[in-house]
């Protein structure tokens, strides 16, 4: 499974009918609500904002609409080419601008899935990794010792504030929490422990 790194945005032209997809990184079904919301607002006078999304660990929730397309012509080929790349969190929509020429059932799903493999072959995407949230707070003196720590376990998203002592955040996957648990107590005797959230991400 995979998932966006970033938002794309791609265009194609079909018998000058102009088709706009875009693809955005979503938690929940509400924030893709709220999206879609706000590409029909953003394209206000296009035809048809279609879209489509998966979410969850496990594509457990998936949705899409025709918006005024024929049933079955639009968020379905959308939808079919999302799953088709295995990726989650995943909200893509296809804008499109009415060119004057009828595609016909055929074309229009031919045409609806041709922008979103146009939008994903340039989207960066990454492989999912379920992760854990964690934070500690270490001396100055020992700072540098345990920084050069964090490479070694996929250590991402960090956030440091500098304080009396150093508070450090981040996300490491889950196979390597309880490593870099022991390998930071270790490295300090003690001295820092890793706190982890207990939802994971």
């Amino acid at each position: 499974m995979y998932i966006l790194k970033a938002p794309a945005i791609a265009q194609i032209n079909v018998k000058n009918s102009r088709f706009i997809a875009e693809v955005f990184a979503v938690t929940s079904q509400s924030v893709a609500r709220d999206k879609i919301k706000e590409q029909k607002d953003k394209y206000f006078d296009a035809r048809h904002v279609v879209h489509a999304f998966v979410i969850g660990k496990k594509t457990e929730i998936l949705g899409m609409s025709d918006d005024g397309e024929p049933s079955g012509t639009a968020g379905h080929p959308v939808l079919d080419v999302l799953k088709g790349r295995e990726i989650t969190d995943v909200l893509l929509t296809v804008t499109r601008y009415f060119g004057g020429t009828l595609l016909g059932t055929g074309g229009l799903v031919k045409a609806y899935g041709a922008a979103a493999k146009a939008v994903l072959d340039i989207a960066p995407i990454e492989l999912f990794v379920e992760k854990k949230s964690f934070s500690f707070s270490v001396s100055y003196e020992m700072y540098e010792k345990v920084k050069r720590l964090l490479p070694a376990f996929k250590v991402s998203d960090i956030n440091e504030k500098f304080d009396t002592v150093v508070s450090i955040r981040g996300c490491v996957p889950v196979t390597n929490a309880e490593e870099l648990a022991n390998a930071i107590f270790n490295a300090t005797k003690g001295a820092v422990q890793v706190l982890y959230n207990k939802a994971n991400i």
